[in-house]
């Protein structure tokens, strides 16, 4: 019942976007300037710059975040992005990520949208950032 419920609130929202012509050219303008990798960044490269300068900010639930997260990064669930987007600050850089990436860059689309810059999507997310740490870990022992 309540997946059918979801089924008809989702073709409901199709609709409505679907006839709201400024948002539809909003998300086209930036499809046409967008480059193909455009915000995304590797764990790796994350070595290379000083986390202090960068925010992150976990976009899975609260449940995932607790069970292990990037130090130092923010929970906002990429459905709340939106409407939490203030809670961000605008003057420094952002790297969003979830398990593999998919959500993340769900919530990269919107805060764009939204006009925000200075964001990243961590290539492969939470999983390969964790992976890729304990392979440095080795590698230095």
């Amino acid at each position: 019942m309540k997946a059918l419920i979801l089924g008809a609130m989702l073709a409901v929202s199709c609709q409505v976007l679907a006839e709201n012509e400024p948002a539809l050219d909003a998300i086209q303008e930036y499809l046409e300037f967008a480059e193909y990798s455009d915000g995304a960044i590797m764990p790796e490269q994350l070595a290379s710059i000083d986390s202090k300068d960068i925010l992150y900010v976990d976009a899975r639930n609260a449940e995932r975040y607790n069970a292990g997260h990037i130090p130092g990064a923010i929970n906002i669930e990429w459905r709340q992005i939106l409407e939490r987007r203030d809670e961000i600050p605008k003057d420094k850089s952002m790297v969003l990520y979830c398990d593999t990436g998919l959500s993340s860059s769900r919530a990269y689309f919107i805060l764009r949208l939204a006009g925000r810059e200075n964001i990243k999507v961590l290539r492969g997310g939470y999983l390969m950032w964790k992976d890729h740490r304990q392979q440095s870990m080795k590698a230095g022992d």
